[in-house]
C-alpha cells in the first residue's frame, strides 16, 4: 500500500517508517475534517451566497450559515467556488540546487496549495511538507501576483505550516467552520492547484466517506482523520476542504493508494489543527507532549512473534531525567500499550499520545524481562524546532 503527497522531490510519495523514531509528540487529538465533495444533482440544490471576510479569528468556531438566494436549482458549488476560491494560494518551494555546470542556483523542487486565514496580516496556511526544506517561498495568489513567503513555523509532527506574506493589498480570507460534528455522506467542496498553476483552484466535489481515520504517515498519524471519495492529486496538499455553508473544515493532505481501488484521500480537520497553527503564528514553534524515547522499528510484529515477545515498540534510547526514565521506562523495553490501547508501531504510539497534552499523566504498558508492567507517565514537552 502506497501514499502520496506533495513530496519536495517526487509527486508520489511512499511513506516508510523511520528506522528510529523519535516519539516525543503533541496533542492535538481526533477527527480530521472530510475532503472534497461529489457533484450533486443540480435541481436539489439552490444556489448558495457566502460571506467573506477581510481576516479569520483563528479561533473562532465557525462563520454565519450559508444564506441561499438566486437560480432555484443552481449548486451551491458555483457560488462557493467563486467566494472562497480567491483566498486559495499556490505555495512554491524553491531550494538551491548543484550543477554539473557550476555552482546551480534556486530550483523549485515542489508545489502545493495553502489558503489565506488572516488576510490583514497575510497568514496563510499549509502542509509542512509542501515547504520543508525550502529556503525560498513563492506564494502565487488569484488575482495572479506572485509574492515572496516567509516561513512563520513548520511542525513534522502535525503536518502543518503557516506562511506569512508582507503585500496584503486585496487579500480574501477564508472562513473557519466546525469539524468536529461531520456527519458521513455530507458534501464536501476541495479547492486546490493540482499540477501546478496550470491547474490552479481546482474545485472538486466529493462527500465525507468516514470519520475518525488512522494513516501511517508520520505528521497525518498525530490526527483521526477525515476520509473523502473526492479526487486527491500532487499538488492538492495544503489546500481547503469546504463545507455546503462555505466554511473550511479540513486541510487536504494525502492519498492511500492500493491496488484495486481508486484510492482514499484524507484531510487534517480544521478545529484539530487551529491550535497548532495558533501557536505557530504566536511563538513560532508549536508544543507537544512527550514520552521521551526513541523508538526502532526494525522491531515488528513479525519479529516479534519469531522471538516469542509481544508486539509494540522496541525502545531503543531513553533521554536520561525524561517522562519515561522517570517512571523506570528502560532502553530494551517493549512498550505495548497506552492508556490500555495496543499499539505496535512508533506512529500509533503517537496517534495515542497526541491525544492529551504536555503534563498530562498516561499509563504505560511495557514488556521487560518476561514480564508485563504498567507505570504512570507524566508526559514531557517537545517544541516542533526541536
Amino acid at each position: 500500500m502506497d501514499y502520496y503527497r506533495d513530496d519536495r522531490y517526487e509527486n508520489r510519495y511512499e511513506r516508510k517508517p523511520r528506522i528510529v523514531s523519535t516519539i516525543l509528540l503533541a496533542v492535538v487529538c481526533s477527527i480530521l475534517g472530510g475532503l472534497i465533495a461529489v457533484a450533486l444533482v443540480p435541481s436539489v440544490y439552490p444556489r448558495a451566497t457566502v460571506e467573506g471576510g477581510n481576516s479569520v479569528i483563528l479561533n473562532q468556531g465557525g462563520a454565519p450559515p450559508v444564506s441561499y438566494q438566486g437560480q432555484e436549482g443552481e449548486s451551491p458549488v458555483i457560488n462557493i467556488a467563486s467566494t472562497v476560491g480567491p483566498a486559495v494560494v499556490g505555495v512554491a518551494n524553491f531550494q538551491y540546487m548543484g550543477s554539473i555546470f557550476g555552482s546551480g542556483g534556486l530550483t523549485e523542487v515542489g508545489s502545493g496549495s495553502g489558503f489565506i486565514i488572516d488576510a490583514e496580516n497575510g497568514y496563510i496556511v499549509t502542509n509542512n511538507h509542501v515547504i520543508e526544506g525550502a529556503q525560498e517561498i513563492m506564494i502565487s495568489l488569484a488575482d495572479g501576483r506572485d509574492i515572496p513567503g516567509t516561513l512563520v513555523g513548520g511542525d513534522r509532527r502535525t503536518d502543518l505550516a503557516v506562511i506569512k506574506i508582507e503585500d496584503t493589498k486585496d487579500l480574501k480570507a477564508v472562513q473557519l467552520g466546525d469539524s468536529n460534528n461531520l456527519r458521513v455522506g455530507e458534501p464536501v467542496v476541495a479547492i486546490g492547484n493540482p499540477g501546478g498553476r496550470e491547474f490552479a483552484r481546482t474545485v472538486t466535489t466529493g462527500v465525507i466517506s468516514g470519520t475518525g481515520r488512522f494513516l501511517m504517515l508520520q505528521g497525518e498519524a498525530s490526527f483521526s482523520l477525515i476520509q473523502t471519495d473526492a479526487s486527491i492529486n500532487p499538488g492538492n496538499s495544503g489546500g481547503p476542504l469546504v463545507n455546503y455553508s462555505g466554511q473550511v473544515i479540513g486541510i487536504n493532505s494525502a492519498k492511500q493508494v492500493q491496488t484495486g481501488f481508486e484510492g482514499v484521500g484524507v484531510a487534517i480537520p480544521i478545529s484539530d489543527a487551529l491550535p497548532v497553527i495558533k501557536q505557530l503564528i504566536e511563538k513560532g514553534y508549536a508544543s507537544h507532549p512527550a514520552l521521551e524515547v526513541s523508538i526502532d522499528d526494525r522491531y515488528t510484529p513479525e519479529y516479534a512473534s519469531y522471538r516469542g515477545w509481544p508486539a509494540g515498540c522496541y525502545v531503543a534510547r531513553v533521554i536520561p531525567n525524561g517522562a519515561a526514565a522517570n517512571a523506570g521506562i528502560k532502553a530494551g523495553d517493549i512498550i505495548t500499550a497506552i492508556n490500555g490501547v495496543k499499539i505496535s508501531h512508533s506512529l500509533e504510539l503517537t496517534h495515542q499520545l497526541f491525544k492529551h497534552k504536555p503534563g498530562d499523566t498516561v499509563e504505560v504498558t511495557y514488556f521487560r524481562a518476561g514480564e508485563t508492567n504498567t507505570v504512570k507517565v507524566k508526559l514531557g514537552e517537545i517544541r516542533s524546532d526541536q
